[in-house]
């Protein structure tokens, strides 16, 4: 048993550690504990053979200067007030799509250049894809004008309301509308407004009918602000950067250290028992687990469980991290891509092939000659039994999926298997066990109909229990955690009495 600290949070995830950085920079004692033997969850890295591969994200908002994006730079804010530096590399394109019927399009960072992509493929709705996209931008206007703090503060609703009367005012309008019903007052084109889906997808997991209009006009406008940017040396570079600053203000971050339960009293979370049977108090808990991994494992009573069938679960990932020769890369290939085979069957597991290849921009990532390419499309933990270690069953499944993904990227990137040097595979069993997540799952998805205020916030049923990451508002995507882990701090400072000092 350790002395009590301020506040300890489980899961060194990106929300988590943004959460633990801002308290502890604000004078509060904090005691992060993380299962893996690495920082960033879904954003972290790993290291073989030269390589370096971004185990999850690798398109990343938040880091435009504070003229671009306003309050929602805040990857930018965050590190400017720890002191610390994340050096990155801005990318001119978030996405090249391949879609059906040879369309293709590339979202540049230059607005007109990307609007103008779609005019041409398009020129009958020329006014309507202008008239949509303004309307996105409106919303991000109006958003990045506000202080990023938590919704569960009335004070700070209050405050806003009376400094932005009219800007709350049409955003609260702004929450009851989804994507795709907003695109269908503008465009009439099929696959037009099939394009519109997929852009939703390739972040929020849904079809344009299922994402709320709130977070599409903060994704899909912020790339033509601050813009996508990849952190120099991978994406745990991000990671790794809040816990240089969680350390630097005193706080300390323990690694390879899982959390097996949160010890209750009469009702009220105080501590964690750790799985080596440590425990160790405080007076407030925050979880970056999922709300189902919260409440169905941590927190052993019962009555706190979650329905699964309150939201769509999100599915997980197939996922290949291949080293590759560097001459299938045809001059100025981008770096992100999705490939759409057929619009009947896009949404389905697998439809939908995503890959990146980041040593293009940053070169650490590879050695001479070589480039890092990471291949993905949906999945689900249910696909799959691995019966023991070394299953040959599930490993020759693992391959036959491989090559089936290699070669249906092969259209994109002609001659890609034979030019690999080095393959990693990884099916949601390997997100469930090395994540420890429910299902290998990226979290609760907004059924159709529900509105994004309906997401879970940080506040939970347990008094001095709070939940940060993809489980809460806004949602999925680093951008979106690291909000809610700036939220999360914002309720807590409240908690201890502390003036809470707005990014």
């Amino acid at each position: 048993m350790s002395s009590p600290v301020d506040v300890i949070v489980i899961g060194a995830g990106i929300g988590g550690l943004t959460v633990a950085a801002l308290l502890q920079h604000a004078g509060l004692q904090t005691l992060t504990f993380e299962q893996h033997t690495v920082g960033g969850g879904s954003a972290s890295l790993f290291r073989k053979k030269g390589y370096t591969f971004d185990a999850g994200a690798s398109m990343f908002y938040g880091f435009g200067k504070n003229d671009q994006s306003g309050s929602l730079n805040l990857h930018r804010r965050i590190f400017d007030r720890l002191g610390v530096e994340v050096r990155v590399v801005p990318d001119p394109v978030q996405i090249h799509y391949h879609l059906p019927n040879d369309f293709q399009v590339a979202t540049y960072y230059d607005r007109e250049k990307f609007l103008n992509e779609l005019i041409e493929r398009f020129p009958s709705e020329a006014k309507g894809i202008r008239a949509f996209y303004d309307e996105l931008d409106k919303v991000f206007q109006i958003i990045s004008a506000f202080p990023a703090g938590s919704l569960e503060d009335i004070g700070h609703l209050t405050k806003l309301a009376f400094k932005y009367p009219k800007k709350v005012f049409n955003l609260a309008l702004q929450t009851f509308k989804s994507m795709g019903g907003e695109a269908r007052k503008f465009i009439k084109n099929e696959e037009l407004l099939r394009f519109i889906d997929i852009e939703c997808e390739s972040w929020a997991l849904q079809d344009a009918s299922a994402t709320p209009f709130v977070n599409a006009g903060i994704c899909l406008a912020d790339r033509h602000h601050g813009g996508i940017n990849y952190p120099i040396g991978s994406s745990g570079a991000i990671a790794n950067a809040l816990v240089d600053g969680i350390r630097k203000f005193g706080g300390k971050v323990r690694f390879a250290a899982p959390v097996d339960e949160i010890l209750m009293k009469n009702g009220s979370a105080v501590g964690v028992r750790l799985q080596n049977g440590e425990e160790h108090f405080a007076k407030a808990i925050v979880s970056n687990a999922t709300i189902w991994d919260t409440f169905g494992n941590l927190v052993k009573d019962d009555r706190y469980k979650v329905d699964e069938s309150r939201f769509e679960v999100a599915p997980s990932w197939f996922q290949l991290h291949l080293g590759v020769d560097a001459r299938i890369f045809p001059e100025g290939f981008h770096v992100h891509h999705i490939i759409v085979e057929d619009w009947n069957t896009y949404r389905d597991i697998g439809g939908t092939i995503r890959f990146s290849a980041p040593s293009l921009l940053d070169r650490t990532c590879a050695p001479d000659g070589k480039h890092v390419l990471h291949v993905f499309t949906t999945g689900v933990a249910e696909q799959w039994n691995k019966r023991f270690p070394k299953d040959p069953d599930y490993e020759a499944m693992k391959q036959r999926y491989a090559d089936d993904l290699i070669r249906r990227t092969e259209k994109i990137l002609p001659g890609l298997s034979g030019a690999i040097e080095l393959q990693y595979i990884a099916t949601p069993l390997t997100h469930k066990r090395y994540l420890k997540r429910y299902l290998g799952s990226y979290g609760p998805l907004l059924k159709k109909g529900q509105i994004v205020l309906q997401k879970p916030q940080n506040s939970t049923p347990v008094k001095n229990l709070y939940a940060v990451g993809d489980s809460c508002f806004p949602g999925q995507g680093v951008i979106a955690v690291t909000y809610s882990g700036v939220s999360c701090a914002h309720l807590i400072s409240k908690k201890f009495g502390l003036k809470f000092e707005y990014l």
